[in-house]
């Protein structure tokens, strides 16, 4: 062949050198490495190089150049593949079994089944297959509620918490524990009143659940009295005790305990005793309720503060319908986390990540766990109250942590409260207490006084005068924001709660008039061991509704992702380490809660005012199943990309040919 042939063919790119390759790579989308990996061997070799990836991850997912790879991650190309791969943003499956707003999502330990909640008045539990079936339903309209709205299985997956709303007039805070025995087909097994009924309720271990109720005082001044209470509660003895009381805070400004979680400690040492509630005014003027307001249809779950005779300005059913909700931007700020949290995540060791899987329902190589108790190992729990061996502690007996929010400013929850429950033998016989013949006594004794004068009534609005009747909270951290959520890491190490802000420097005259709310969610993270705030996200996620009809929007985390509702019509994906939001995940209508299964994180349900149930799984998963991912609805994903018309199936297969086994 002639010399002027050879040189009419161009300079032979296979013979660049691998880092002028690679410079030209980084000009190229992800969706063209599957073609330019075909070119040659040299071409493949550098579509394999590692800086590519990470230069690929930081751009595509928007991540901060100063944080590193996530703690035992082997490549920068297998977290690529794990964060398209793994993430459930496939929808499977739409259910529009209940015929009302679907306000809470909830899984079993295992990962088998998952129970829903609803104004309907029902609660339904599905089976996690594909698709999903009804496996048990009650409506609790029969036993005076007006709506299911929170559940939670036990450790051993055998009972089964549902918190409801009592019927009642509009300004009532009414609630109710019903416990459902899973092995019994969904007998009811126990009812326990709870009030105010947004403390919802949780399991303390696997055979007592924790509940609440409110008694007023004074002006403004409460008390809030949690109990423990046996989920069985047939005794063939009236002397056996099925109820015990754990403590009794002081609340004022109209606030009170609300939102109640339990968490296993993780140190032995209890952080320092927070000072006495400040002495905030409480002379402030109630605004009356308009006469004659008829009950309405309102968005989510709102807080219960309706007895104090605060005006509220609802949403009518035809308002409702006709409302139109902003949608969120598609850009959403990362969780910038502190240097003591990176630390901490750098320092874990192995032994404790793979733990951490585990308490998450699986074994380190991925495959199922056999069912755990509520500490995440194995073991019989009744009568042993927090004594289960964890292998992060430093003693064999560990307590736990009541997590609540509360308030001291207004009615409004902006304040964490935080209460170490110390290891404590379960009474199990009823203290009788004083005879009737000394009730008597007693009440004679105090009418003579009072006849006298000499009968002195406790000081309600005096803190200090009355401090000896109240347990103190150990710790409290001011959010100064509506607190709307909260969920705990499977490690119980770390807790994330969602907020809306406060107005900057805002000052509270009036303790029922809150300080007007931003139209977006503040995501905190707090560290349980040292009761600190080490992460925090501002503004990611939407919410429009104003202080007065603010309601609940559920969280949950896994080991690997963060998920949360909105306002905006759409539920919220984010990488854990990366901090970095990974998927959109639309609905018609407000995203009540979010619920990840234990056992497969990979699958999420999301529940909304549109009255629908939908699952979404990653598409792997989907593949396993046999979807056609050319046909199915996927979430509006966040990374940057730019993919050819014809390449969602040449980048699946590079990725699957790129998996590291």
């Amino acid at each position: 062949m002639p010399k002027v042939f050879r040189r009419a063919r161009g300079p032979n790119w296979s013979l660049l050198p691998d880092s002028i390759l690679l410079h030209i790579f980084t000009f190229l989308d992800y969706s063209d490495i599957p073609y330019v990996a075909r070119v040659c061997k040299s071409w493949m070799q550098v579509s394999y190089d590692e800086f590519l990836w990470r230069h690929y991850f930081y751009k595509d997912f928007q991540v901060d150049s100063s944080v590193p790879i996530m703690p035992g991650a082997i490549s920068w190309r297998a977290e690529y593949e794990r964060l398209v791969e793994e993430t459930p943003v496939v929808l499977m499956q739409e259910i529009s079994e209940h015929n009302h707003q679907v306000l809470h999502v909830s899984f079993s330990h295992k990962g088998d089944v998952f129970a829903t909640s609803s104004k309907d008045g029902y609660i339904i539990v599905w089976t996690s297959t594909h698709p999903a079936e009804v496996k048990y339903y009650r409506d609790m309209k029969l036993h005076s509620w007006k709506y299911t709205q929170f559940s939670q299985f036990n450790s051993s997956d055998t009972l089964l918490l549902v918190s409801g709303v009592h019927f009642g007039n509009y300004n009532s805070t009414s609630g109710e524990i019903a416990v459902f025995n899973l092995e019994k087909d969904f007998q009811l097994q126990c009812r326990v009143l709870n009030k105010p009924y947004d403390i919802f309720g949780t399991w303390y271990n696997d055979q007592y659940l924790i509940s609440g109720d409110l008694h007023w005082l004074a002006h403004l001044v409460s008390a809030s009295v949690i109990w423990l209470n046996k989920a069985y509660q047939e005794n063939s003895s009236e002397h056996h005790a099925i109820i015990s009381r754990l403590y009794k805070f002081y609340n004022r400004n109209a606030s009170s305990v609300r939102t109640i979680l339990v968490a296993n400690c993780l140190t032995q040492d209890s952080p320092k005793a927070s000072s006495a509630p400040s002495q905030e005014s409480n002379g402030a003027n109630t605004r009356e309720a308009p006469e004659g307001q008829k009950e309405v249809v309102e968005r989510g779950n709102p807080p219960s503060h309706r007895d104090l005779g605060i005006h509220q300005v609802s949403v009518t059913e035809d308002q409702n319908v006709k409302q139109q909700l902003p949608v969120n931007p598609v850009h959403t700020n990362p969780i910038t986390y502190t240097k003591d949290y990176r630390e901490a995540e750098e320092s874990l060791p192995d032994s404790a990540m793979d733990l951490e899987k585990e308490l998450e329902g699986m074994d380190v190589d991925g495959a199922p766990c056999k069912a755990r108790n509520d500490t995440g190992f194995d073991g019989d729990e009744e009568g042993s109250e927090g004594n289960a061996t964890f292998a992060m502690s430093l003693a064999d007996d560990r307590d736990k942590y009541l997590i609540f929010t509360t308030g001291s400013k207004t009615y409004s929850p902006h304040q964490i409260g935080f209460k170490r429950i110390k290891t404590f033998t379960i009474p199990t016989v009823l203290d009788a207490g004083p005879g009737l013949r000394e009730r008597i006594q007693q009440q004679n004794q105090e009418r003579e006084l009072r006849n006298l004068g000499l009968f002195q009534e406790p000081n309600w609005l005096d803190y200090d005068s009355v401090a000896d009747r109240f347990d103190e909270i150990d710790h409290l951290i001011d959010l100064n924001g509506h607190i709307i959520g909260m969920g705990l890491s499977p490690d119980h190490r770390y807790l994330y709660v969602n907020s809306r802000p406060w107005q900057a420097n805002c000052v509270i005259d009036n303790p029922l008039s809150p300080p007007r709310i931003a139209e977006g969610i503040d995501l905190h993270v707090i560290d349980l061991t040292t009761l600190t705030e080490v992460g925090t996200m501002l503004r990611a996620h939407k919410a429009y509704t104003p202080n007065d009809e603010c309601f609940f929007i559920f969280l949950d985390v896994s080991h690997q992702f963060v998920a949360s509702g909105a306002e905006d019509r759409h539920g919220y994906i984010w990488e854990r380490h990366y901090g970095v939001c990974l998927a959109r995940l639309p609905h018609k209508d407000v995203v009540n809660a979010v619920a990840f299964n234990p056992r497969d994180p990979e699958m999420l349900v999301t529940v909304s005012d549109d009255h629908k149930i939908k699952v979404w799984r990653s598409r792997r998963k989907a593949r396993n199943l046999n979807i056609d991912l050319s046909d199915a609805e996927i979430a509006k994903e966040l990374r940057l990309k730019c993919v050819r018309a014809d390449s969602s199936v040449e980048c699946s297969e590079y990725m699957n040919h790129l998996h590291i086994g």
